[in-house]
């Protein structure tokens, strides 16, 4: 039995019925665990050995009943299905799509864990939908795989995301995304605050009336923003702690080197989470303009273009809320939005400033955030050096771009880099390190001395990692799991799941690998 009984819910399609449709998942012919997350098991209030037995794979493969209680082995779906496959439209590579939604996937529902928070579990690779646009509903292991190392890294550094409950194999070969060989069918269990994104309120927008527009926005609130509900414009106050919530995601993944690959409208989540990792990587060597997607042909989406594109999705995000924010007068209502998004540029170089101070070493006071305004409900205090003499920000961010310049003109790796400024003297890695030296002793200046230097230097330990899911290490294990051996792929989610730790049995896995400059990926996911 599940330790708490969590008892799921599909409260997302009650409260807003319009986006969402019933739909059964496909029953795979022989499935079979590939991973357990059991710590996120607990978690959620599942028992891990309930999850391996019948009853919990019926869950993990969306085989419930009405009421969303596991189907026995042979019984027959309920004629009206308790999942959903919900309904959403987006801007993919800037240009609108009116009509997406869960193409292949269904929301097995979504339940109250041990922390008392909301969670969605969400099944990809269930088979077609009435959202499908004429693909098969599959999903082949490679890219369950990416997404669940991924996410487990993210989280593991400590990035809000969607993480993975469980990989499966459906027990069949599906047609293949790449190439003419047959791939292991698989499903990822995916669990999130909500699935909720950008392109929810694009498609209520589009094809629905204000009615089902407020309903959409009064959910989301609930859900995800209370504190907005109060406000004297709650679509502005919503508005602004997605807003918020966005500049600080995003100046997480590029303090860590993460290219998202494919941010569309569709795939920012109005909770704040990254979500959805089909073509996306770790910067090896530094590159501003690094694009490891195979369909981003443009760099549109590459490393250094990210706090834009988040910018650009958000103001389609304002759009969505203008006859919300001010029915009478559209002028009013792009007036008060615009001045809502004013405030990002603020939000996301305070996040990055801070961010980069931890990750260099740099003591900065605690206090009200300045340059940025105040920070998001419950973050708490922000390290922006309030209180007297001059703001540190602006001298972290110059020291900031002048190192990431220098490790692009010299080709440094860039996780490389800060671990090595962790544990010890990082010249090394410079072919010419003479510009390096001058660059920190700007930084030994900006640290100071005394106790609070010492401290921080001490929680670089804790925020510059030793292990992240290098792109060739990662590759290679999904090409073993394509082929039946699922070792290196277990090994290295071991090894991203605890990031900070040197430890002899994943030496392999610290550095690039050989090839990274050349490395690619697709969208499978």
């Amino acid at each position: 039995m599940p330790m708490n009984d969590p008892v799921l819910q599909q409260s997302y399609a009650a409260a807003v019925p319009e986006l969402s449709v019933p739909w059964q998942a496909d029953v795979p012919p022989a499935p079979e665990l590939v991973w357990l997350n059991e710590d996120l098991a607990a978690e959620l209030g599942y028992d891990a050995a309930w999850l391996c037995g019948p009853e919990g794979m019926a869950l993990l493969t969306g085989q419930l009943d009405a009421a969303g209680k596991p189907l026995i082995p042979g019984s027959d779906a309920p004629e009206r299905p308790f999942t959903t496959a919900q309904a959403y439209a987006g801007h993919q590579f800037g240009s609108a799509n009116p009509q997406l939604g869960d193409g292949r996937a269904v929301l097995l529902g979504d339940l109250v864990d041990t922390l008392g928070d909301r969670r969605d579990l969400h099944l990809k690779g269930a088979g077609a939908t009435p959202f499908a646009r004429a693909g098969d509903g599959k999903a082949p292991l490679g890219p369950m795989l990416r997404e669940a190392v991924v996410g487990e890294s993210l989280h593991a550094l400590g990035i809000p995301t969607t993480r993975a409950l469980a990989v499966l194999t459906t027990g069949e070969q599906i047609a293949p995304r790449q190439g003419v060989t047959p791939e292991p069918g698989a499903l990822l269990v995916r669990a999130a605050a909500s699935h909720l994104r950008v392109g929810t309120l694009e498609h209520a927008a589009w094809h629905h009336d204000l009615g089902v527009r407020r309903a959409l926005l009064d959910h989301v609130i609930e859900r995800h923003h209370p504190t907005a509900e109060g406000a004297e414009s709650p679509p502005l106050a919503l508005l602004e702690a997605v807003m918020r919530s966005q500049a600080e995601l995003t100046a997480q993944w590029m303090l860590v080197g993460f290219v998202h690959g494919v941010m569309n409208t569709d795939n920012m989540a109005l909770s704040g989470e990254g979500i959805d990792y089909g073509p996306c990587a770790f910067l090896d060597v530094h590159r501003h303009g690094a694009v490891f997607s195979s369909i981003d042909r443009g760099g549109r989406y590459a490393y250094g273009n990210q706090p834009g594109i988040a910018l650009w999705n958000l103001s389609r995000c304002a759009e969505t809320l203008l006859e919300l924010v001010d029915e009478e007068d559209p002028n009013v209502a792009v007036e008060q939005a615009t001045a809502v998004l004013e405030g990002y540029e603020g939000h996301v170089l305070a996040a990055y400033a801070r961010g980069l101070a931890a990750k260099l070493g740099i003591p900065v006071a605690t206090g009200p955030a300045r340059g940025g305004g105040s920070p998001p409900d419950g973050e708490g205090a922000a390290a922006t050096g309030a209180g007297p003499g001059p703001d540190p920000l602006p001298s972290i961010r110059e020291l900031g771009a002048d190192l990431f310049a220098l490790l692009e003109e010299q080709q440094v790796d860039h996780t490389g880099f800060f671990r090595a400024l962790t544990d010890g003297d990082p010249s090394a890695l410079f072919r010419d390190p003479a510009p390096f030296e001058v660059w920190h002793g700007r930084l030994l200046a900006l640290r100071g001395t005394g106790p609070s230097a010492d401290a921080s230097e001490e929680a670089m330990a804790r925020t510059n990692p030793v292990h992240i899911p290098r792109n060739m290490h990662l590759d290679a294990a999904l090409r073993a799991a394509h082929r039946g051996d699922l070792e290196p792929a277990r090994t290295l989610l071991e090894a991203v799941r605890r990031p900070f730790e040197h430890r002899a049995e994943h030496a392999h896995l610290e550095g690039p690998g050989d090839g990274g400059d050349l490395f690619m990926t697709f969208c499978g996911t």
